[in-house]
């Protein structure tokens, strides 16, 4: 552990908004002369807004009450399905959605926006400076990201510290400009018949901008209370006609984040001395395209992409001056850093009139390119052996590819004994996933490694293949005037995973035209991702080092490892969608998931056991530490998820005082395991606190609720959002159980209550400026008791605090648009 022409092809347009622009570097002490003097310059120039009519114009949470008529393409193949007539539940976010909360990340708002999505407060090494997001309380690993209703690929940095997200290698959606997305269907349901591997928890669909003409230009700035955490950023998208039967649409972002600091004063020194806890600095850019042209009346080219850069580095635990003093005699802390390169790139052709049927064929190759190194830090067995260090190291590098092709067709069939046409689509995919390990430099693995975490060796490198094959099916039609009904099938062949088929059953009944319930069932299944298979490493804080075996490793072997299998999952959902009276929309979606052989980090063993095991997979430990473990991925346990969401919205219109958008969200889940698998040893896979991870990690409920106010050219957001508790088995650091991996302390996190608010005021019909704050009042998490932090340091529990560990957020923003 080293530190805990407003023309659209095929398509429609909601908004083309966004919030963000340039930073040159910046101290905690100038940001608010900084922000204002960016508001004044634009001000003072005929640029910048949000909305194309001058208004300030937002929309609400899991605005269902806004977008009632908004044609969807997730969880359908349906071409004329809107978001109040799916089967399923969706949220439809709109980019002036994700620009009013104020966050700089597509990951936040999105939490800001969707009761169902949640993340971790913060993640350990590596992870930390990837974004991961979670729905319905499950792993990351269990949504599906498509862009433009195309498969995305993910991340190559996994998340291999213990917590909620453990084993995940998410599609991190940060590395997607803001400025470039239209809006995002977020389907809450089940749907791997339908797409595949990963849709368990659901799928979040990105659509690109489509407009021909117009663009925007924004920039933002802030901090937080503390006074760290500095953050400025930018954007600018605009679309340009190709000819008069085409379009493209440019985008690009750019945005910094600086270090924030939360730890505890260090045990060790008396000091705060140590600023593992924290945020990792981030600089990132992106730049995405999204393009079509008709050739005649039957086809048209289509094709889009992203590319992003990320450098980032992340603070991990002191060291004390007694560790190197001939290089450091005050003692060092080490920093993590990441140097990523992520890109993908789609391009297709589609028509209507191939023998009667619409078709679709596409093929889409994206990558993740990561580079682990360390600065700040040294190799104390090399310094021993020779008498000098490096003290900056390559320490790994990970490279995450898919090529996929799919090809689609589809059309209706008029059948005289059925009211609406029989719907039939068919389909195939080909994708190819390639894992590849890079070893680091030498001196970064050279006995102890490099401190805080040690470089790869060679043993550890290797690239990883395999081959997806898919068919897909589809059938949808009405059985009556009031009755519809959806079955798909899919069947995938994996290379090294075997076969599944799986099915979902989709149905709606409207009662009223004011009132409908909806029901699904499905199968599903997600396949080990390749990192889960082949990824190996060694975290080492002052005192306590955890090996990851790669599962299939003889080292893992000998500690009960068996190879993984694919988890397959049962879900179900049963709601209802009402309209009461006028301008009250309300959906209610209960559901359930059930998961089986779901892959986790266990197998945990310690002690000499552990040391014995990373031994034979040639890792070498410092001397003194107190405690060493050593585990693998595995199918771990069996889990079942319940829950219930409920969305609602209603507008009251104050005449001359403007209206008010109000809004409701609210997600009730609890999560069970139902089973714990026992290794090849005998042994029990998962202990308490492997569990509380899955069952107790994320908050059991989480309400928003707030409004909109607008009027003329003011406007006005206020939420609040409550998030209910969490608890976590969390390790003791001192006395008689110290560092146990079977005694824990029950250790349970209060309710929360964040309040958000921004005002907005439109200059004129192009230039808006908002000010606002994330936390308002500033909440913290709950500390965990003394004896369950360690060093001192970890004063808040980063696996299962509800919310950030950074308190209250205040930014300015001004946007034009032209």
């Amino acid at each position: 552990m080293g530190s805990r022409k407003n023309t659209r092809i095929r398509s429609r347009s909601i908004h083309n908004n966004r919030n963000s622009l340039l930073k040159p570097r910046f101290t905690k002490g100038n940001v608010t002369q900084l922000s204002m003097a960016i508001a004044i310059l634009f001000a003072s120039s005929p640029a910048f807004s949000q909305t194309t009519n001058g208004a300030p114009e937002t929309k609400n949470p899991a605005n269902i009450g806004n977008v009632q008529d908004v044609v969807v393409t997730t969880g359908t193949r349906d071409t004329q399905r809107s978001a109040s007539e799916s089967l399923s539940p969706i949220d439809v976010i709109s980019g002036t959605d994700l620009q009013a909360t104020g966050q700089t990340d597509l990951r936040d708002a999105l939490v800001k926006l969707v009761p169902s999505v949640a993340r971790q407060a913060m993640a350990g090494d590596a992870a930390n400076l990837t974004s991961a997001l979670t729905l319905r309380g499950l792993s990351p690993n269990h949504v599906l990201v498509l862009v433009n209703g195309k498969r995305r690929h993910t991340s190559a940095n996994i998340s291999a510290d213990a917590g909620p997200q453990q084993g995940s290698t998410p599609v991190d959606i940060d590395l997607i400009p803001v400025s470039a997305i239209d809006h995002i269907e977020v389907l809450r349901d089940g749907a791997a018949a339908q797409y595949g591997s990963d849709a368990i928890a659901g799928v979040i669909n990105i659509i690109l901008k489509s407009s021909s003409r117009g663009g925007s230009v924004s920039t933002n700035a802030g901090q937080y209370y503390k006074g760290d955490g500095q953050t400025f950023g930018g954007a600018a998208d605009i679309g340009v006609e190709l000819g008069d039967k085409g379009f493209a649409h440019f985008s690009t972002e750019f945005r910094n984040h600086d270090h924030s600091i939360r730890s505890g004063i260090d045990n060790r020194t008396g000091r705060q001395s140590n600023p593992t806890l924290g945020d990792p600095e981030i600089d990132r850019q992106s730049f995405a395209f999204n393009a079509g042209y008709v050739l005649n009346n039957d086809v048209e080219l289509y094709g889009f992409g992203t590319y992003a850069h990320r450098t980032g580095g992340s603070y991990q635990n002191n060291r004390l001056a007694s560790t190197l003093p001939q290089i450091y005699p005050n003692g060092f802390t080490p920093v993590e850093t990441i140097l990523e390169n992520d890109y993908a790139f789609t391009g297709g052709a589609r028509g209507d009139h191939l023998g009667g049927w619409r078709w679709d064929i596409s093929s889409t190759y994206g990558g993740d390119e990561v580079g682990i190194g360390m600065t700040d830090s040294a190799n104390t067995s090399l310094f021993a052996a020779t008498g000098s260090t490096p003290t900056s190291f390559h320490l790994a590098q990970y490279r995450n590819f898919q090529w996929t092709n799919n090809l689609d067709v589809g059309r209706p069939f008029e059948l005289a004994l059925l009211p609406a046409p029989l719907n039939v689509s068919l389909g195939a995919e080909h994708r190819q996933e390639t894992y590849v390990v890079g070893a680091g430099d030498p001196a970064s693995s050279f006995g102890s490694g490099a401190q805080a975490l040690p470089g790869l060796s060679a043993i550890s490198a290797g690239s990883h293949t395999r081959d997806v094959l898919a068919a897909y099916t589809d059938f949808s039609t009405k059985l009556t005037p009031r009755w519809e009904v959806d079955l798909a099938a899919r069947f995938e062949h994996y290379s090294d995973a075997g076969n599944t088929t799986n099915a979902k059953f989709s149905t709606r009944y409207e009662i009223d035209p004011r009132l409908a319930v909806r029901a699904t069932v499905s199968t599903g299944f997600r396949a080990p991702s390749l990192a889960q298979e082949y990824y190996t490493s060694l975290a080492v804080s002052p005192s306590t080092a955890t090996g990851q075996l790669a599962v299939n490793s003889a080292a893992a072997k000998n500690l009960g490892a068996t190879p993984l299998k694919p988890e397959k999952s049962t879900s179900f959902n049963i709601g209802i969608v009402a309209q009461p009276f006028d301008k009250l929309n309300v959906t209610v979606d209960a559901y359930q998931i059930a998961i089986k052989d779901r892959i986790v980090q266990g197998g945990t063993y310690t002690g000499q056991t552990a040391i014995d095991a990373l031994t034979a997979a040639s890792i070498s430990l410092p001397p003194g530490l107190s405690a060493v473990s050593a585990n693998y991925f595995t199918n771990g346990a069996d889990t079942k998820t319940q829950g219930l969401d409920i969305v609602a919205t209603y507008k009251t219109n104050l005449k001359e005082w403007g209206r008010i958008d109000w809004d409701l969200g609210a997600n009730i889940n609890t999560s069970k395991v139902t089973h714990t698998g026992t290794d090849a040893n005998g042994r029990t896979l998962l202990n308490a606190q492997q569990i509380g991870y899955l069952t107790t990690s994320t908050p059991k409920n989480k309400i928003i609720v707030g409004g909109v106010w607008t009027n003329d050219k003011w406007g006005v957001s206020l939420h609040e959002t409550r998030y209910g508790k969490t608890a976590v088995e969390a390790t003791y650091y001192s006395g008689p159980n110290a560092f146990s991996s079977t005694q824990f302390n029950h250790v349970e996190n209060a309710p929360k209550f964040i309040t958000d608010l921004e005002v907005r005021y439109a200059f004129t019909k192009k230039f808006q400026v908002a000010v606002g704050a994330n936390n308002l009042f500033n909440v913290y998490p709950t500390k965990l008791p003394a004896i369950n932090q360690y060093l001192g340091v970890y004063q808040y529990d980063p696996s299962a605090s509800q919310i950030g560990i950074n308190g209250g957020y205040y930014y300015l923003r001004a946007n034009y648009t032209f």
